[in-house]
């Protein structure tokens, strides 16, 4: 029997998504240039775990010195598919010498991984960034590098009627997004469909912190929806884990950025039952 004082807190299983410094946001109607790094962002925010992801080429390597920063947090999960679906060559190999090294590096994130609509297959008639055997084979190669690492991959509600099904059978966690905001009222019937789709993928919620899709602020509204349904999909073991999004607007001033922290600070502590 498990002792209460050794059930994970809500706070073990909440991430935040890390970029570099944002110079981009002005392109989403975001005011200010962020000047917070991913680890400040995770202390910031009040969370162990951290995503970095990887946007406009940032960071570049060397990564060593980069990673060292984050090394107090509890869990890294690093980019191998950056935003737009970018993707160097090296990029897998260069994750593998980056976990060796470093412990709490513990999965590998694909982002923006599968094409979205209108235009879903591009013109070598692929609707994601790789095949399922070529995720396959990045699997097997963390294996047989020595340590497992999770394969995460990041899906928009926009994306659940693609003929997905068989790419995501080969990731481990699948970290469920929206890019409009007003979806949130969505979000039951959606995480249901993708329970259905992949019933054997670990999933993590995606929590925008930004309207990105519309370039506009979050109601706070919409922003305790999903947040209360984090908690209590967490609770009931559907969930494992919530992932924050980003570190390059949470020193702007934003009340959702806000509201969140002081949620998190609320509810952290809180034992979840195993």
């Amino acid at each position: 029997m498990v002792e209460k004082h050794d059930l994970p807190r809500v706070k073990d299983k909440l991430w935040i998504w890390g970029n570099e410094f944002a110079e981009h946001n002005k392109e989403w109607g975001i005011k200010g240039l962020s000047q917070m790094t991913p680890a400040e962002g995770a202390f910031y925010l009040g969370v162990p775990n951290i995503l970095l992801g990887r946007a406009y080429g940032k960071p570049a390597p060397p990564f060593e010195q980069y990673v060292v920063r984050l090394s107090p947090l509890k869990r890294i999960v690093w980019s191998i598919v950056g935003s737009a679906g970018e993707t160097e060559s090296n990029e897998i190999d260069l994750a593998y010498s980056l976990a060796a090294r470093f412990p709490n590096i513990c999965g590998l994130m694909m982002d923006d991984f599968f094409h979205l609509p209108p235009s879903p297959v591009d013109e070598n008639g692929k609707i994601a960034v790789f095949t399922p055997m070529e995720i396959k084979a990045i699997k097997e190669e963390s294996i047989t590098s020595g340590r497992k690492l999770d394969l995460w991959v990041v899906l928009y509600d926009e994306q659940l009627d693609l003929p997905v099904g068989e790419h995501l059978k080969q990731c481990d966690v699948i970290s469920l997004f929206r890019w409009n905001a007003k979806e949130i009222d969505n979000l039951e019937r959606n995480f249901e469909r993708l329970e259905k789709l992949s019933p054997l993928s670990r999933k993590v919620l995606g929590c925008y912190m930004y309207d990105w899709g519309n370039k506009k602020l979050m109601p706070i509204s919409l922003m305790e929806k999903q947040c209360q349904l984090g908690l209590r999909w967490l609770q009931e073991k559907r969930i494992e884990g919530m992932l924050f999004c980003s570190s390059s607007i949470c020193d702007l001033g934003l009340e959702t950025v806000e509201w969140t922290r002081k949620w998190i600070q609320k509810v952290g502590e809180k034992k979840l039952n195993e």
